[in-house]
């Protein structure tokens, strides 16, 4: 009996610390994130923008953390760029006066595009790991990304294929019902 695949990649994804080429191409990433864009998202507004970042682009990307780190650790935070053939930078771009949908739904539906996205890429083989830090403040990371006033840098979804692919590392689930209020129903067993 094949598992229905939805449930299936929502229990079986996880974040790929490990990661190499391939990365997905420009067109299959288009059709994924075109995919992942039916996310709920009020308004459709689309608050967001996603800069693919690769080949050598993600080098002059660490350069810009290495500069916005404190000199200890700037080189390792500027070779950490290099850890994915894909760099999928994460902008959320609210607009900020909407009478209908407030700030935090905008938010809201752009972490939902990007939490589709990446069970699209697990039920396509691909892995991926959202990664943020306090770079994502810096001046020099927001001018090299070309970030506008109010656009908000949320972190970078690392894709590539996982270097182990067949290797899940076990999750349990976690008792929910007492994350669940039933006593608004009438079946308040």
């Amino acid at each position: 009996m094949n598992p229905d695949p939805v449930p299936d990649a929502v229990l079986t994804r996880r974040s790929i610390l490990h990661l190499t080429a391939p990365a997905p191409t420009r067109t299959q990433l288009e059709d994924l994130v075109q995919a992942a864009a039916t996310a709920p998202d009020h308004g459709q507004l689309r608050p967001w923008r996603l800069i693919p970042v690769t080949g050598d682009e993600r080098a002059r990307l660490g350069e810009a953390l290495g500069e916005a780190t404190p000199p200890e650790h700037a080189h390792r935070a500027s070779t950490k760029t290099l850890r994915a053939p894909l760099l999928l930078t994460i902008v959320h771009c609210p607009a900020p006066d909407h009478v209908r949908v407030p700030p935090w739904e905008q938010l809201a539906a752009t972490t939902a595009v990007i939490t589709t996205l990446s069970l699209l890429l697990h039920s396509r083989g691909w892995g991926s790991i959202w990664r943020t830090g306090p770079a994502i403040e810096a001046p020099q990371v927001r001018k090299y990304l070309g970030l506008e006033y109010g656009e908000q840098l949320l972190g970078w979804l690392y894709i590539g294929t996982p270097l182990q692919p067949d290797a899940v590392r076990a999750r349990s689930l976690p008792d929910v019902r007492t994350k669940i209020s039933w006593e608004y129903t009438d079946d308040n067993r």
